[in-house]
C-alpha cells in the first residue's frame, strides 16, 4: 500500500479547496471502500481529507420531502423513523447492504460513490479500461456472470454495486453537490454515466466537488426493495428491484421501477412503468410488465440467466407492493443479526 498523509478538517470550504487544488488528495469518511481499493493498489491518494467533523450528518424533514446528509451512516438512515414510514424502499435497500458493522461505519455519500465490484477491475493484474483507459476490458471475454445485461459498451460491462442508489433512483432523488465556487443539484438519473467510450468517468462529479446531501421528494407510493443474491447476507446483488406503486381501488395510477445488479448504473425501466399505468392489479399484468422490462436486454456469455431472474424478481416485488406488505422483518427494529 502506498504511503499517504492524513488531515482532519472542520471546514467544508477547506476540505473542498484542498482536494480541488491537490489532484492526489481524496475525501474520506467511512472509508469502507476507499481503503480497500488503496490496499489492492487499484486507487492511490497521497493525502486523505477526513470530513467526518463536517455538519453533514443530519436527516431533516422538509416541506417537499426529506434531506439526508452525505455523511449520515447507513445504519442511522435505515432505522430513521421517517425513512421507515415514508420511504421503506430506502430502509430495506440499506439493511440488505454490506454487514451491520460496515453499515455502522459507511456513509450514504460514500455508498453512492463506491466503485464497481468487477473482479477484473479490483485486480491490477488484469487489463481494465476503468483503471487504465484504452487497455481493454477483461470481463468481456472472461467470466462475466455478475455483469451487465443493460447499458454496457464494448469498453466496460461492469455493474453498479449500490443498493441505495437503486432505491433512490426509483424515488427520483436529487444529489446535492458543493464545489469550490458553486453548488449543484443533479437528478440521480443524470448523476451516473453509462460507460460508452469513457468507462473511467462514472459520475458527473468534478475534481474537488463533494456530495453534501441527498434530497428525496415527498412520496405517497407504496414501495419495496427485493434483492436476489447468491447468499442470504453480505453479498452483492445478482438482480435487485426497487418497485413503487401508486394504487387507487386496485388500479395502478403510476409506477416506478429501478433495477440493480444488471447495468453500469441503477437501471430505470420507463417502458414497464408506462405499461403498468392505468392497469388493474393482477399477476398477468405484472408478467407482461416484466416482459416489457427486459426487451432491450443484451446478456453476456455467462449471465443470460439474469433475464429470467429480472422478470421473476419484478413480478414478486410488484406483488409484494400490491399486497401492501412493504415491511421487512429488519426494518422496524435495530438488530445486529
Amino acid at each position: 500500500m502506498q504511503p499517504f498523509s492524513y488531515a482532519k478538517v472542520t471546514s467544508e470550504e477547506v476540505a473542498i479547496a484542498t482536494v480541488e487544488q491537490d489532484k492526489t488528495a481524496a475525501f474520506i469518511a467511512g472509508g469502507t471502500d476507499l481503503l480497500g481499493l488503496m490496499k489492492d493498489g487499484v486507487q492511490t491518494a497521497n493525502i486523505l481529507i477526513d470530513i467526518n467533523s463536517l455538519p453533514l450528518a443530519d436527516i431533516e424533514s422538509q416541506a417537499n420531502g426529506i434531506r439526508i446528509g452525505a455523511i449520515s451512516r447507513m445504519s442511522d438512515v435505515a432505522f430513521h423513523p421517517q425513512i421507515q414510514e415514508c420511504y421503506p424502499v430506502i430502509s430495506q435497500a440499506l439493511l440488505q447492504s454490506a454487514s451491520p458493522q460496515l453499515r455502522n461505519m459507511a456513509t450514504v455519500g460514500g455508498n453512492l460513490l463506491q466503485r464497481v465490484r468487477c473482479g477484473y477491475f479490483r485486480d491490477p493484474v488484469f487489463p481494465c479500461n476503468k483503471r487504465i483507459p484504452g487497455i481493454g476490458c477483461s470481463a468481456i471475454t472472461g467470466y462475466n456472470r455478475m455483469h451487465s445485461i443493460f447499458g454496457a459498451s464494448e469498453h466496460c460491462i461492469a455493474v453498479h454495486p449500490s443498493d441505495l442508489a437503486v432505491a433512490l433512483t426509483a424515488l427520483d432523488a436529487v444529489i446535492c453537490i458543493q464545489g469550490i465556487e458553486e453548488s449543484r443539484r443533479i437528478s440521480i438519473h443524470d448523476f451516473y454515466l453509462l460507460p460508452g467510450e469513457t468507462p473511467a468517468k462514472e459520475t458527473l462529479l468534478q475534481p474537488g466537488e463533494l456530495i453534501v446531501a441527498i434530497e428525496v421528494p415527498n412520496f405517497a407510493y407504496k414501495s419495496h426493495y427485493l434483492k436476489v443474491r447468491d447468499r442470504a447476507s453480505y453479498e452483492f446483488a445478482l438482480v435487485s428491484v426497487a418497485a413503487a406503486l401508486d394504487i387507487e381501488e386496485d388500479t395502478i395510477k403510476s409506477a416506478r421501477i429501478a433495477f440493480g445488479g444488471v447495468a453500469p448504473k441503477p437501471w430505470r425501466t420507463r417502458d414497464a412503468e408506462e405499461f403498468l399505468k392505468g392497469k388493474a392489479i393482477n399477476e398477468d399484468i405484472f408478467t407482461a410488465a416484466a416482459e416489457t422490462a427486459v426487451k432491450e436486454a443484451k446478456p453476456q456469455t455467462h449471465n443470460e440467466f439474469k433475464i429470467e431472474l429480472v422478470k421473476r424478481a419484478l413480478i414478486r416485488a410488484l406483488s409484494v407492493v400490491a399486497e401492501g406488505k412493504q415491511g421487512d422483518k429488519g426494518t422496524r427494529k435495530r438488530s445486529n443479526n
